[in-house]
């Protein structure tokens, strides 16, 4: 899939969101990236690049204080080819889309993996 495409698809998914979460990304920046950097592969515990498909760099919404001003945006990673790969059919791709954003940004709002695991968002 073409990298415009791509993006369309991100963007899509990002506005389909209810209006509560958009009101929370003020401080936010969502990326497509063809795949994760060695440095983001080690933070999460991943060796290979086609195994991850996001990636939530910042500080959740849970963990601020009154201290956190003056701070660069946080940034959600999508990474197209690991998707691509995993994915059969543009329908595809566009669910699995939605399924990243919506777990990255589950992130943001505080959520860890094993949390997500145990409401079954996995």
């Amino acid at each position: 899939m073409n990298p415009v495409d791509f993006e369309r698809i991100v963007t899509e998914a990002l506005d389909d969101l209810p209006s509560t979460f958009l009101e929370r990304l003020d401080n936010v920046e969502i990326v497509i990236e063809p795949y994760a950097d060695s440095e983001t592969l080690r933070l999460a515990g991943v060796q290979n690049p086609m195994e991850l498909l996001g990636f939530y760099h910042g500080i959740p919404l849970t963990g601020r204080t009154s201290g956190y001003t003056l701070v660069l945006p946080d940034k959600i990673s999508i990474y197209q080819q690991p998707i691509e790969y995993i994915c059969r059919t543009p329908e595809a791709i566009r669910r699995q889309v939605g399924k990243t954003v919506m777990h990255e940004l589950a992130h943001h709002f505080g959520l860890s993996d094993d949390r997500l695991r145990e409401i079954g968002a996995y």
